[in-house]
């Protein structure tokens, strides 16, 4: 950035908002939220234009929007912490469109293994400042002396808080992680077909057939949890799955942090449309439903999905 851009602002939001979209996936790294990570991308780009004296045209501009990024983040956490429920659950998660992770400007910025939903959960259970050193360190791939020159501490302190970090993020990871589905293969587009019949026709067991035995269903911000294909399926037709004042189901499919997305609409008895109701978001392994998470409500709105559907 030369000085003349640096100091007029209309220049300065063209050169910065260049880096929109990374900047968003790292404070949603960070944040856990995409609602929340939207302000803060827009903090850093207020930030940075306020401060703009600190750049040194020497430097890089991207890791010094970066820096900014990654204090306006650990700001608003220390602000509004927030810890896990009793469970483990995050509650405050929510899925990221895959149209805003394409329009990242570094493919190697949302690679599917640090952005997937069971990466994101593990490291809300990260301390703030630990989650920082993790995300720069293994995510962003930034030295040591970079980071300890960030969060004003030493190399030491930055190596001794990462080892801490990966122990606690391998906690908290799947046991083990088989092999995913190509996205849009075959075999996805196959198992994602079976999924949604089953609901639409409400056929128990052919649900708990796609389910691995140790499958996990979570409906953030709700802190409870199930564990177990047939427990799963189960607690949906307690809850009213098959049942006439449920109502039927009609499906569409998105994507979502690397992951396929089946978006749920159901049309209640004496209704003329299809209501959008949710989106589960889905990781398959080995042929097999291994995790859904649906979210509904304001996790809803950065898709643009349309509210209804014609009968």
């Amino acid at each position: 950035m030369t000085v003349a851009e640096l100091n007029d602002e209309r220049s300065f939001a063209g050169v910065v908002e260049r880096h929109r979209g990374e900047l968003q996936v790292h404070c949603y790294r960070m944040l856990g939220s995409y609602e929340e990570a939207e302000d803060l991308t827009q903090e850093t780009f207020l930030r940075a234009w306020k401060r703009r004296e600190t750049y040194a045209e020497r430097a890089s501009l991207r890791a010094w929007l970066y820096r900014i990024a990654t204090n306006a983040c650990l700001d608003a956490l220390e602000k509004r912490p927030r810890t896990p429920a009793p469970n483990g659950e995050i509650t405050w998660l929510q899925p990221y469109p895959e149209e805003a992770l394409e329009a990242a400007a570094d493919e190697d910025v949302v690679e599917r293994e640090t952005i997937e939903l069971a990466f994101m959960i593990a490291i809300q259970h990260l301390p703030p400042r630990p989650r920082a050193v993790l995300i720069l360190r293994d995510v962003l791939g930034w030295r040591a002396r970079e980071c300890a020159e960030l969060l004003e501490t030493t190399e030491a302190g930055v190596n001794s808080a990462l080892q801490r970090a990966r122990a606690t993020l391998k906690e908290h990871l799947p046991k083990e992680r088989g092999e995913w589905a190509a996205a849009g293969s075959a075999e996805e587009r196959e198992l994602l077909e079976r999924y949604m019949v089953a609901v639409e026709s409400a056929d128990a067991d052919d649900l708990k057939a796609l389910m691995h035995e140790d499958a996990r269903f979570a409906m953030p911000p709700e802190p409870e949890a199930y564990f177990g294909g047939a427990t799963i399926v189960d607690s949906w037709f307690e809850g009213g799955l098959g049942s006439d004042a449920f109502g039927q189901f009609k499906f569409t499919l998105t994507r979502a942090n690397r992951q396929p997305a089946v978006v749920n609409y159901v049309r209640k008895p004496g209704a003329d449309t299809y209501e959008l109701f949710a989106i589960d978001v889905l990781r398959i392994e080995g042929g097999l439903v291994t995790d859904i998470t649906a979210f509904h409500g304001p996790a809803l709105k950065p898709f643009a999905l349309p509210n209804t559907l014609p009968v």
